[in-house]
């Protein structure tokens, strides 16, 4: 890991804990607002734990990529779980064939970015 990423990374971390000390959940109520809070902490611990001993650095970038999108998407919806998506079991047309295994493909390659650690630790 060079010195930027490890200083965008640990920014990140930081960036994190400071949004936790604001947040508010969107029903105003206070046990949400720490139920919220605490999933927050969690969740960061346990993605950060997970992957820092990771040396390539465009995997570090997507890990990157994926902290800043659920973070900006957090604020944006005011909530902090990240947004589900649907894909129905076939729905997805490969170029040939409706195969299971093309289609397992297709959806792991639409998934976006902000799931892609989600179903990992769930």
């Amino acid at each position: 890991m060079t010195t930027a990423t490890r200083q965008e990374v640990i920014g990140l971390y930081r960036r994190i804990f400071r949004l936790v000390r604001k947040w508010q959940a969107a029903s105003g109520q206070m046990e949400d607002t720490i139920k919220e809070k605490q999933y927050i902490l969690n969740e960061a611990r346990t993605l950060f734990q997970k992957n820092k001993n990771l040396t390539d650095t465009d995997l570090i970038k997507q890990c990157i990529d994926e902290c800043t999108a659920r973070i900006e998407i957090g604020l944006h919806y005011q909530i902090p779980y990240p947004r589900p998506i649907h894909l129905p079991p076939m729905g997805l047309t490969p170029l040939r064939g409706r195969g299971l295994r093309s289609q397992e493909k297709l959806r792991k390659f639409s998934k976006p970015v902000y799931l892609k650690s989600h179903d990992e630790i769930s």
